[in-house]
Parts: C-alpha cells; sequence; structure tokens
C-alpha cells in the first residue's frame, strides 16, 4: 500500500508499457508553487525597498540616527517572533491556514504603513510585517514540500526561494524609479504602496489552494487527507487512477502520539535535526549580514558619485537613487549563485552544496582581506573578486541550503515548529550581527573582522559535515520513522520511492 508521497511520485505508463522520468506537475501543485513563490518576492521586495525609503522615513519624521537603527531592527523582530509564533502554529492549525494568514497580516500593516502618521506606527508596522515574513519562512516552504514530487522537490523550493532575490532586485530598481518619478518625501509612501494589488490578489488566490494531505494525516484526518490528495493530484489523464489512505490508520494514530510543540525538537530522535537546521544558519546568517557592513566600500568604488552633505530634499533623493543602483548591482550578483543553487541541489545533493558553500564563503573572505595590504587597482579586484565569490558562494550553498534543509529534516508532526525554530536562531545570528559587529569594527579594525568571519564559516562547514542528514530526493513520509532502519539519518538518507517500486 502507497503513502501519500508515494502517490505524488507515482510516473504513468506510455502504452507500451515504458515509464516516463519523472512526476509531471498538475495544475494544483504549479498553484500552490507560484503563490508561494510570489510570497517570497514580495519579501525581498518589501525588505530591500525599506532600505532606499528609510533615509526619506528619517527626514520625514525628522528622527535620528537611533531611531533609525530601530526602523531597521523592527521588520527583524517580527521576523524572529513569526518564524517560530506564526509558523510553528502551522503544525496545530494547518500549513493552508497559516500560507492565507501571513498574507492577511502582510497587506493589513503594509495599508497602515502607508498611511502612518508618526515614527512609532513605522515601527509597528514593520514589525508586524516582519511578522508576516517569519511565518512565511517555514510555511512557504512546507506547503511547497509536502504536495511536490520527491526527486524535485529542492529544485522547486530553491526555484521559489530565488524569488526573494528577484523581489530583492525589483524592489530596489523600482525604489529608484519612485525617487524619480514622485521626488519628495511622500515617495517613500508610493514605493510601499506599489505591492499593495499584487499581495491583495495573492491573498485571495491563495484560498483555493488545498490542504496538505500528509499534515491531515499526521493529524489523524484520514478521509480528509484523501480528499486533498485526489484535489492535489487531479490531472488528464488522471493517474494515480486511485487514492486510497485507509491502510494509514496505524501510522495517523502514531503521527498523533508523537505529539509536537517545541520541547519535542529536543527529544532524542529529533534532536541531530535541531541542531543541523539551526547552528549552520546562525552561522551564515552571521557572514551574511556581517558582509552587509562592508558593501558601503564596494559602493564607493564601483559607483560614486554620491552625495557627500545633504543640504535639500532634492540632494536626499539624489543619494537615494545612487544608492538604490548600487545595492541592485550587488544584489544582481546574488541570483547567480541561486540560480546554480536550482538547478544542482537535486543532483549533487544539499550537504555537498553546503559545506562547499560554507568554504567557499571563507575563500572569498580570505581573498578580500588581502585587499587591506595593498593599494590601487590590486586593492580594487581583490575587494571584487573576494566579494562577488562570497556572493556567489553564499547563494549557492548555505543561504540557500539552510533554509531547504530546515523544511526537509523534520517529521511532519512538528516540522512548522522545526523550521521556525531554526529560522528564528538565523535571525538571532543577523542581529547579533547589527550589534556586534560596528563595535568590533572599532576594537579591532576590518581585516580582524573579516578574519572572523572566515573562521565562523569553516566552522559552519565543519557542523554541517558532522551532523549531516541528506534529504535529496527523500520521502517525506519517512523523515523521522526510526522504526524503518533504528537510526533517524539512516532512515533520511533512503531514496523515495516511485509508483514503481524505483526510484
Amino acid at each position: 500500500m502507497k503513502s501519500i508521497q508515494e502517490y505524488i511520485d507515482e510516473r504513468p505508463v506510455w502504452p507500451d508499457g515504458t515509464q516516463i522520468s519523472g512526476a509531471p506537475m498538475t495544475g494544483m501543485q504549479w498553484l500552490i508553487w507560484s503563490l508561494a513563490a510570489i510570497g517570497k518576492f514580495f519579501e525581498g521586495y518589501v525588505v530591500f525597498m525599506t532600505g532606499v525609503a528609510l533615509p526619506l522615513i528619517s527626514r520625514d519624521f525628522e528622527i535620528g540616527s537611533a531611531q533609525n537603527g530601530l526602523i531597521g531592527a523592527a521588520s527583524l523582530l517580527g521576523i524572529l517572533v513569526g518564524a517560530v509564533g506564526l509558523g510553528g502554529m502551522s503544525d496545530r492549525f494547518g500549513r493552508k491556514p497559516m500560507f492565507i494568514i501571513e498574507m492577511v497580516i502582510f497587506v493589513a500593516f503594509l495599508i497602515l504603513l502607508t498611511v502612518s502618521v508618526n515614527f512609532i506606527s513605522v515601527i509597528i508596522c514593520l514589525f508586524g510585517i516582519g511578522l508576516a515574513l517569519g511565518c512565511d519562512y517555514p510555511t512557504a516552504h512546507m506547503i511547497i514540500s509536502e504536495n511536490t514530487p520527491s526527486h524535485s522537490r529542492g529544485k522547486l523550493v530553491l526555484a521559489a526561494f530565488a524569488f526573494q532575490a528577484l523581489g530583492a532586485l525589483a524592489g530596489t530598481l523600482v525604489g529608484c524609479a519612485v525617487l524619480s518619478l514622485v521626488p519628495n518625501l511622500t515617495a517613500w509612501r508610493w514605493m510601499y504602496a506599489t505591492v499593495l494589488i499584487p499581495a491583495l490578489a495573492v491573498t485571495i488566490g491563495r484560498f483555493y489552494v488545498t490542504e496538505s494531505a500528509n499534515w491531515l494525516l499526521a493529524r489523524g484526518r484520514i478521509e480528509q487527507a484523501q480528499r486533498a490528495a485526489k484535489k492535489l493530484l487531479f490531472r488528464k489523464p488522471q493517474y494515480p487512477s486511485s487514492i486510497d489512505l485507509a491502510h494509514q490508520v496505524v501510522a495517523a494514530a502514531e503521527g498523533k502520539s508523537e505529539g509536537g510543540g517545541f520541547l519535542a525538537l529536543f527529544k532524542k530522535q529529533n534532536r541531530r535535526a535541531t541542531i543541523f537546521a539551526s547552528v549552520p544558519w546562525f552561522l551564515q546568517d552571521l557572514g551574511t549580514y556581517g558582509i552587509g557592513i562592508f558593501i558601503p566600500t564596494i559602493l564607493a568604488m564601483t559607483i560614486g558619485g554620491k552625495v557627500e552633505h545633504i543640504r535639500s530634499v532634492s540632494d536626499l533623493i539624489a543619494d537615494g537613487i545612487v544608492a538604490a543602483k548600487g545595492a541592485a548591482l550587488i544584489t544582481g550578483l546574488l541570483i547567480v549563485g541561486i540560480i546554480f543553487a536550482v538547478f544542482l541541489a537535486d543532483r549533487v545533493g544539499r550537504i555537498w552544496l553546503q559545506v562547499v558553500g560554507f568554504v567557499g564563503c571563507a575563500a572569498g573572505l580570505l581573498v578580500a582581506s588581502f585587499s587591506f595590504y595593498t593599494t590601487g587597482s590590486t586593492q580594487t579586484f581583490l575587494i571584487f573578486a573576494g566579494f562577488m565569490l562570497f556572493n556567489f558562494m553564499t547563494n549557492l550553498g548555505p543561504n540557500a541550503q539552510t533554509y531547504l534543509l530546515a523544511g526537509e529534516v523534520f517529521p511532519t508532526s512538528i516540522r512548522g515548529i522545526g523550521a521556525g525554530v531554526a529560522a528564528a536562531v538565523g535571525k538571532i545570528g543577523a542581529v547579533s550581527t547589527g550589534f556586534l559587529f560596528p563595535i568590533l569594527l572599532a576594537s579591532m579594525g576590518t581585516t580582524s573582522v573579516l578574519y572572523i568571519l572566515v573562521v565562523t564559516s569553516l566552522i559552519g562547514a565543519v557542523v554541517t559535515w558532522m551532523f549531516r542528514i541528506e534529504t535529496k530526493g527523500v520521502n517525506l513520509d519517512q523523515i523521522g520513522r526510526e522504526e524503518s532502519t533504528g537510526r533517524m539519518e539512516s532512515a533520511i538518507a533512503t531514496p523515495a520511492v516511485s509508483g514503481n517500486g524505483s526510484h
């Protein structure tokens, strides 16, 4: 008898008995993927647009550097809280309800942000937007991974994740365009308003997706799981010809008895996955957010023309346009790494990409550090080479793979809270970077800070290898089922079974 994932992985057979190489996606599967991908696009769009809008917000409400810091931290704190608090709720209330609720929260606070009347209201709205984005980290991943074929799951999840980088690029470009078209202090409100109508459309669209049959089964709702699987796999000509989950009663009962919640992450059978999903993400965010400190150096060497002394609103607008173009240039470099990750994750595997990515990040930072011992064109070349290598390797490896793995290594009953906690731990690394690195830069110098990041990247590679759990092509139904092999990591390494008993 087949599991839900085996029905999803089933491949049709031609009249001559030849089986096609993969399981084609249904219309419902593509709808789920598209709505999740566009949600990722909104994340990058709004977060990076905030960087363009911040100088205008600061001038509009006449706030200082301390308040600017709070604005920058508000959405980050919201993401941290939302990843655990709201993302974890998908284990209790379902993937689909949280998939909808996060967009409702996003749109509501986005509307309020466009009409904010003071600094406090801006902080509250950005925190609310962060809550929605934090919820999306585990929820979008799970609603894709639990409804798509095993052999292409990594490619599909990372392709959706890549839309975050595309959104970041679009956000900076649109921010630049709005500054040109609306050269006054109201421009920041129009920037955020540009995403309202598309976000409303996506919110409505999410009401039409099906619930995860895997989640329903884990909650013991056999008949609903069977209906959801049929809706997910509806196609013409129809296959599988029939879906029968009646034999899953025992498995569902076991899933319910396992329970969920935060403490379940630290039980013996889940501890390895918790460490593996969380610690590399923390180390990755240290490096990624730390490098943000050095981006102004790159911009100064590549673009120039920045307004040194802002005397008027027109100077502020000109300065913002230069910064937006520079941010777009840097973000464009990151997209290349994501493209490679999409094509390699289901071929090479997650572990090798993450390990190689961490080592590549360390190499890039080391090359960049050499620039401070040189001058002129050599210095410029080393900075370019180092940071371009870092940007490529982080998106090929740890930035993409930590996100992918966190949604795959936990059992269905705790997958939401597990992925949410991993994302939150990563954001703790980002917050730590924001607070500590300016202090370290002042007390130790730029070169020493780069060397620290080299070490943290290498530690990330070591931790990844020590606690590795490869999930390439794995049947998610088998995650956490110790009875099949006796060891969690061995069970996870077992290839998924397709419709005819082979992968």
